[in-house]
């Protein structure tokens, strides 16, 4: 039985790190939305100057009708570096209809939750964290928000329509790229 486990467990792991795009891929579409978010959020460009860290994915695919998904590839950066990537993946049960594609910042505004963050196997938002979820419009200055949560996602370049959003359950896994 545990030679079946780890049998699965290996086809498992080869599929999910197989999946992932190349890291030059993943840097380019990030640096483009990093860009736009840059461009839409004032004041967004010396915010995150200012946090510990952020997570980019540029582009996260949401789809459903009652029973729903989530899957996007992005990278943690820190002090403008990129450290490592991530998949953010989800699946949903209830109310929802539409597929839409989207943009997340995830900032990390303390030390302590970008650590906690790299130190987890398989980060789930709600459960290991909580994640306060800013829907952003164009226009906004980001010195208006009060940062009093140690983690914010920004919402961003939002094309196609989707009912339902929650990072809630959402699951964060280390990537390695092609």
């Amino acid at each position: 039985m545990k030679t079946l486990i780890r049998f699965f467990s290996i086809i498992l792991l080869v599929t999910v790190y197989s999946s992932a795009e190349p890291a030059a891929v993943i840097n380019a579409k990030a640096d483009a939305a990093v860009k736009v978010f840059t461009k839409e959020v004032k004041g967004g460009k010396e915010f995150l100057s200012k946090v510990a860290g952020y997570l980019v994915f540029p582009e996260v695919i949401k789809g459903g009708f009652v029973l729903g998904g989530e899957y996007g590839e992005g990278v943690l950066r820190v002090h403008g570096e990129n450290k490592a990537y991530y998949r953010m993946i989800s699946g949903s049960i209830g109310f929802q209809a539409g597929l839409q594609k989207r943009s997340y910042i995830i900032a990390f505004v303390s030390q302590k939750a970008l650590e906690n963050f790299i130190k987890s196997d398989g980060w789930e938002a709600g459960v290991d964290g909580s994640i306060a979820i800013v829907n952003w419009g164009a226009g906004k200055d980001i010195s208006s928000i009060s940062f009093e949560k140690p983690i914010y996602a920004f919402v961003f370049d939002t094309k196609g329509l989707m009912y339902n959003l929650t990072l809630e359950g959402t699951r964060f896994q280390r990537i390695i790229p092609r």
